[in-house]
Formats: structure tokens, C-alpha cells, sequence
């Protein structure tokens, strides 16, 4: 058996990506496929009956294109700036065909409906005095908005022919239908038959075709965005590393090294792989890993991991993992693999299209046959006929979601919140469990000295002494020394001789005297013995980091920093309770702090000690017992996780590659934007589904009307006038319902 995946181009909606899967489902040869609307890709198992070729060629008979997917981290940098390239220029046309087809809808409207409002007409154009001119101006307004959005009738004639009707399809037959009877209508005015004047509905067509163009165009350009993510990982690792290799030092690209190589990283360098200190002392920023912003000590035996940070000491190490096989390569297969698992939910339009628009078709095709075998003439026929297909023109159906999720997109933007598409904004509103990074997400993501254990000074004064030592330091815990002495306004001594000892801390001269601040190495390699073993444990205990203070050679003192929780985060996850949303915490810290964190901000539940492939690994679990996961983090290693969830959602201030691989952005950093988006979701889903109802309303009352179904027993027969205007109404009512989201608090 052979596993691949293809890249998926020409798909429109979920019924393109089903009946492609159905398909090549069917397809001899073929063990498994599954196609992904949103990630434009096909994987798919099949065994020797056939090849890659083959595959393309079957897709292509669905009028597809396919070609075989590389994965990002094999892919050249420059042909990843060629793709980026190319999808930002198809974006940019449509852009242009959008704004061309606003430029002739907007005096179309005028023209057609200006007249019926009070506004003022040239006596040429008015459809009592030249209805000819009146429907050729409308006509000629309409051609390039027809022209702009030809793709809607190539796909969607093409999709129905082949017997997989789409949101094309939807658009094509409403429109074409509008745009064919206003044909006719402009042919019986020119042959003398001056009523059809008020007959036009070229504008339902025009009007139509921008708005849904406008909706592609929003969408497309979210889903740009989809490989950001992994663009952002491979950057993480450099290019070139610093290898010896037969007692010869030089640069050597990355994509080169082996595993055994002799690499050096200075001071501020990025790690190139993973592997094992030979020599050298240091400390590195692994928060890609473990979501901290505690740096990790490095001495002579330590693991280092790629594309983590070297911080203040020269280090060499051995290189133990390279290429694929390193922890940030497998991080960026994880949110690929997550990437491309289908979404939870199909869009609700989508659904219905398959029947929809063909039972449409087939009642007004019966009903003309059966009035002309009933002996009326052609016109009557013909009246039959346009009024069903404009009646049950799926304008509102076409306008119910995009129109929705527009303006509930829109509104979110207002209150900082952003949904990358419609699919994130749907997916949101069904998530029932919230899963929670801990550092920068339920907590501040900075250190706060909490504790300080002074041996025989006052509290205050070794506070100063060692603030003053730690002064210009960016270690995590000296900031928070010295924001500390800054909060107790505490006299700072002067400092001289300060001296950073690579992984181990600061050594300094303050007020004559010799002063030591750092982890428990630097006072065992300069002989201080610490005597604080049961304040050490307790600190430990609570999730601090420790510092340890020395002063001319003797134990001083002990300081312990934790993470504070954000002073909104109890008060969210309150809010969560109330509108039935379960909490969950996980967090690659120990049980005790992860614990004391959690019952702080009364958290559901807590999972401790996760590194990021488990953090993937708890959001399937959840997901297989039938939980919607709403995941919730701010660093680099919540990225995998963020694309496993039904929905990620990123803290804006988190980093960039948290934020490009979540569906959702919250560009404050606090907890209440979340709830906020859970509540704009559903408010948006439930204005979605009245605006279903109110269009499948309109059509299921009209049809009936438009077919002759109460002419044939006496009552009125609805023509294409009254038929597009309860069309027309049908879009009013769903446009105005949507337009209420503007008003969400």
C-alpha cells in the first residue's frame, strides 16, 4: 500500500471536496481517501493498481486539478516564496474583479431602483418614457458583472452536469435565470410590449453574483493563511551551522548536517538541531517547547533542542537528531497532519445544494410541461417557468451564511476578536470544552518574586544588594529582583564588577563586598553552602524558580518566582461555567504548580506535564470521547495542539506561529475576549439558521404560487414581477436579520 497526499485545486465548497472523496472512493485501487476543503488537499491510501499520474487523471475527470503535495519542511525556500507569490497574485485579481463588479452593481442599483425611491433619472432612461433604453442600460451594466464572475457558471453548469451541485450551481441557475428572463423582457419591450419595462431583474443577478464574489474573495483571502503556520516553524531553525568535522571548522548548511557532527553556537544563535553539550555553559529560551519564559540551564551533558535560543555562553554540542528527525521537524508534521484532518462542521448551505437545486429544476420544468400540455401558449409556458426558477432564485440561500458570518466577523474585529473564516466561526460556536495553555493564557507569562528567604539581613536590604547586582540582567528571575525592589521603592547600593557567569548567574562587587546571585551550581562551584533545604522544598513545591544569594563566600538568601495568574482569568473561566463550557488546563509544568494555578482561577481540571506531541495527543483523546476542543495557548509549542482542537484560538500576545496556526485571534491578552467569542460564534450560528429558515420560507410559499398550483384552481397566478420581488424580499429579510449582529455586546 502507498500513502500520499495531493494538492487539491478548483474546490468551491464542501460539496466539491464530498463528491471528489465519494468518487475516488469508488475508484479500484483505492484503500481510503479523505479531502479537506479547507487545506485543499487529498490523502489517500491505494496499492499497485495505481500511480500518481493515474490519481491526477481521475480527479481531472471531476474537472479538478491535482498534483502531488510536499511537505513544507522539504520544500526550498525558494519555491515556497514562489507559491506564496502565486497565491497572493490569484488573490490580488480577484480582488480587482471584485471591486470592478462593486463599480457596476452600485449604478445598476440606481438605475433600477433609484427611479422607484424618488431619486432623479435623466427623462431618457425613465422606463415610462424609453423602457428600451431603460433595459439596455441595465443590460449593459450587467454584462461585465456576468463577465467578473463567469467562474460562478463555468463551475457551477459544470458541477451540476456531472451530477455534483455546489454553491456555484446555486448561484449559476438563480442568476442565469434573472439574467435569461431579463433577456426576454428587453426583446418584448424592443418588440413593442412596453409592461415588461417593470419586469427586469437584471440587478438580482448583478447584485448576486458581487455580493457572493465579495464573500470568496473575503474567504480566500483567510485561507491564505493556512501554511503561515508552517512557514514560521521552518524559519525557526537556521540555515548555515558551525561544524567541525576532521579537525576543520566551517559553515554548513543545515539540510547537510549529520548526526555526530561538531556544531558550536555563540551567544544569541539559534540551535540547528537537536543533540548533546560537549563544552561550554549556558542557559536557552526553550519556551517553543515547554511554553515557559524561564530560560533552561545548559551545561556539559544537557539536551539541546533546535531552533531553541543559546543565551549568554558559547556552547558545543553533538549533534543527535537532524533533519527530520528533530523535535521541531515533528512539530511541524504534527500541525500538518492536524492541518489536514477535515473539519468537524460542513456549512449548512452546502448541505441542502445537492437537492435544493435540482428539485427546483425539476418543478419548474413539470410545471411548463404540464400547463403547454394543458394547451397554453409559449408565453404562459415561459411565465411558468422563470417565475419557479426566480421565485426559488437561492438568493437568500446564498446570501444567509456569507451575509452572517460577515457581519459577525466584522462585529468581532470591533470587539478585537478574529476569525480567520467562516468555517472557524461555526466550528467555535459548537465547542463544549475549553482547553487552556497556562503560561500567557491563564497566567501573565512573566515571573513575580513571591518569596524571599534572607539568612541574616533584612529582607529589604538584601533585596537591594541583590537587585543592584542584577541590574541590566535579562534573566527572568534578576527582572523580577528587581522589579520587586522597584515595587518597594528599596534603596539600590552601587554595583561594580558585574560579571555574568554563563549558566549559573552574576557575580559582583556591591558596597565592597562580593556577591553571588544564581542557581544552586554557581554556589557549589564557589564553595557556599546552602542551608535552606526545607524553604527550598517548600518553593519548589509551589512551582517557583529559585535564586540563590551569597554574600563574601556564605549563604545570604533565597528567592522564588512564580507566574501570576491575569486578574481576569477567575472571572472568564466563571463565564465559561455559566454558558456550560467544561475548563481544562494543560501545561508542561509539575502537578503542584500546575495545580495551584488551576484553583486559583477554578479550573475544571488539570493536565500536567505535557510536552507539545502529548499536548496533540490529549486534544485527540478529548476529541474520540466526543468532546468539540476549543484549545486556548500563546507559544510555539501550543501550535500543534491549536491545530488539533475542532477550534484553536491564540492569545494575541502570544508568538507568531501560535497565532497563524489558531482559527481564532484574540488581540488582547486577556481570558474575556474568549467568552466573548464563544457567544459572538453562537449568536452567528443561530442567525444563520433563521436566516435558512426565512429563505427555504419564501421559496416553499412562492413555488407553489409561481407553478399554478392556485390558478389552476381559480386563484391568481404569480408572475415574474411579484415572483422577484418576494424574491427580493427574501434577501431583505435574511440581509437585515444578519445586519442585527452589529448590535452584539
Amino acid at each position: 500500500m502507498t500513502e500520499k497526499t495531493f494538492k487539491i485545486s478548483g474546490m468551491h465548497c464542501a460539496a466539491c471536496s464530498s463528491s471528489l472523496e465519494r468518487f475516488m472512493q469508488r475508484q479500484e485501487g483505492v484503500q481510503s481517501v479523505s479531502v479537506n476543503l479547507t487545506t485543499e488537499k487529498m490523502d489517500i491510501v491505494y496499492d499497485d493498481n495505481l500511480d500518481v499520474p493515474k490519481i491526477c487523471e481521475l480527479v481531472s475527470r471531476l474537472s479538478f486539478g491535482a498534483e502531488e503535495y510536499i511537505s513544507a519542511d522539504a520544500l526550498a525556500a525558494e519555491n515556497r516564496r514562489k507559491e506564496q507569490q502565486e497565491k497572493q497574485a490569484e488573490l490580488d485579481a480577484m480582488k480587482k474583479r471584485v471591486i470592478m463588479c462593486i463599480c457596476f452593481a452600485v449604478p445598476l442599483l440606481y438605475v433600477s431602483m433609484g427611479h422607484m425611491i424618488g431619486l432623479p433619472l435623466p427623462e431618457f432612461m425613465m422606463p415610462h418614457h424609453a423602457p428600451l433604453t431603460f433595459a439596455l442600460v441595465q443590460l449593459l451594466l450587467t454584462l461585465p458583472i456576468v463577465i467578473g464572475g463567469r467562474n460562478f457558471y463555468i463551475n457551477g453548469f459544470g458541477s451540476l452536469v456531472k451530477g455534483h451541485p455546489n454553491m456555484d450551481t446555486l448561484v449559476a441557475v438563480g442568476t442565469f435565470s434573472a439574467l435569461a428572463y431579463g433577456v426576454y423582457a428587453l426583446i418584448k419591450i424592443a418588440l413593442g410590449d412596453m409592461s415588461y419595462a417593470e419586469n427586469l431583474f437584471f440587478e438580482s443577478a448583478a447584485v448576486v453574483i458581487t455580493l457572493v464574489m465579495l464573500g470568496k474573495y473575503l474567504e480566500a483571502r483567510s485561507k491564505r493563511h493556512t501554511s503561515d503556520a508552517i512557514r514560521a516553524l521552518t524559519e525557526l531553525a537556521p540555515e548555515t551551522a558551525l561544524v567541525t568535522r576532521h579537525g576543520e571548522t566551517g559553515e554548513v548548511p543545515v539540510s547537510e548536517l549529520r548526526e555526530g557532527d561538531v556544531i558550536t553556537v555563540r551567544p544569541g544563535e539559534r540551535f540547528p538541531c537537536d543533540g548533546t553539550v560537549t563544552s561550554g555553559a549556558s542557559s536557552a529560551d526553550l519556551s517553543m517547547l515547554t511554553g515557559e519564559s524561564l530560560p533552561v540551564t545548559l551545561d556539559v551533558g544537557s539536551t539541546v533542542t533546535g531552533g531553541s535560543i543559546n543565551g549568554e555562553g558559547l556552547i558545543v554540542f553533538t549533534a543527535t537528531k537532524v533533519g527530520g528527525d528533530t523535535a521541531l521537524a515533528q512539530i511541524i508534521r504534527m500541525v500538518e497532519d492536524a492541518q489536514g484532518k477535515k473539519a468537524p462542521i460542513a456549512k449548512l448551505a452546502d448541505k441542502v445544494a445537492g437537492v435544493f437545486v435540482p428539485v427546483v429544476m425539476a418543478i419548474a420544468v413539470v410545471a411548463a410541461i404540464i400547463w403547454a400540455l394543458c394547451g397554453k401558449d409559449i408565453e404562459f409556458v415561459l411565465n411558468v417557468f422563470v417565475s419557479v426558477l426566480v421565485v426559488a432564485c437561492p438568493c437568500s440561500l446564498g446570501l444567509a451564511t456569507p451575509t452572517a458570518i460577515m457581519v459577525g466577523t466584522g462585529r468581532g474585529a470591533e470587539m478585537g476578536i478574529l476569525y480567520k473564516s467562516g468555517e472557524a466561526l461555526q466550528a467555535m460556536a459548537f465547542a463544549d470544552t475549553v482547553v487552556l495553555d497556562k503560561t500567557g493564557t491563564v497566567t501573565e507569562g512573566k515571573p513575580k518574586l513571591m518569596s524571599i528567604y534572607s539568612v541574616s539581613l533584612p529582607e529589604n536590604e538584601l533585596l537591594g544588594i541583590c537587585a543592584a547586582a542584577e541590574t541590566g540582567s535579562e534573566h527572568p528571575v534578576a527582572k523580577a529582583i528587581t522589579q520587586a525592589a522597584f515595587e518597594r521603592e528599596t534603596d539600590l547600593p552601587e554595583a561594580e564588577n558585574i560579571t555574568a557567569v554563563p549558566g549559573r548567574g552574576i557575580k559582583a562587587t556591591v558596597s565592597g563586598k562580593t556577591v553571588l546571585i544564581g542557581n544552586a551550581l554557581l554556589m557549589q562551584e564557589n564553595g557556599v553552602e546552602v542551608n535552606a533545604a526545607k524553604e527550598q522544598i517548600e518553593l519548589e513545591n509551589a512551582g517557583c524558580m529559585l535564586m540563590f544569594a551569597a554574600i563574601d563566600g556564605s549563604f545570604a538568601g533565597l528567592f522564588g518566582a512564580v507566574d501570576t495568574i491575569k486578574k481576569d482569568s477567575p472571572d472568564a473561566i466563571a463565564s465559561l461555567h455559566n454558558i456550560g463550557i467544561n475548563t481544562i488546563m494543560l501545561t508542561g509544568d509539575n502537578e503542584k504548580a500546575a495545580r495551584s494555578i488551576a484553583d486559583k482561577a477554578n479550573i475544571d481540571k488539570v493536565l500536567a506535564g505535557v510536552l507539545p506531541e502529548g499536548k496533540a495527543g490529549e486534544i485527540e483523546k478529548l476529541r474520540e470521547g466526543g468532546s468539540k476542543v476549543c484549545m486556548v495557548g500563546d507559544g510555539i509549542n501550543d501550535a500543534p495542539a491549536l491545530a488539533s482542537a475542532d477550534i484553536g484560538v491564540a492569545i494575541g500576545s502570544g508568538t507568531d506561529v501560535a497565532i497563524e496556526s489558531a482559527d481564532v485571534v484574540l488581540m488582547g491578552s486577556e481570558l474575556s475576549g474568549l467568552v466573548t467569542a464563544l457567544r459572538l460564534s453562537k449568536a452567528v450560528i443561530r442567525n444563520i439558521k433563521q436566516n435558512l429558515f426565512w429563505a427555504f420560507f419564501y421559496n416553499s410559499v412562492g413555488i407553489p404560487f409561481a407553478a399554478g398550483v392556485l390558478y389552476a384552481f381559480g386563484g391568481p397566478l404569480l408572475s415574474p414581477m411579484f415572483a422577484g420581488a418576494a424574491m427580493a424580499l427574501s434577501s431583505i429579510s435574511v440581509v437585515s436579520n444578519a445586519l442585527r449582529l452589529k448590535r452584539f455586546k
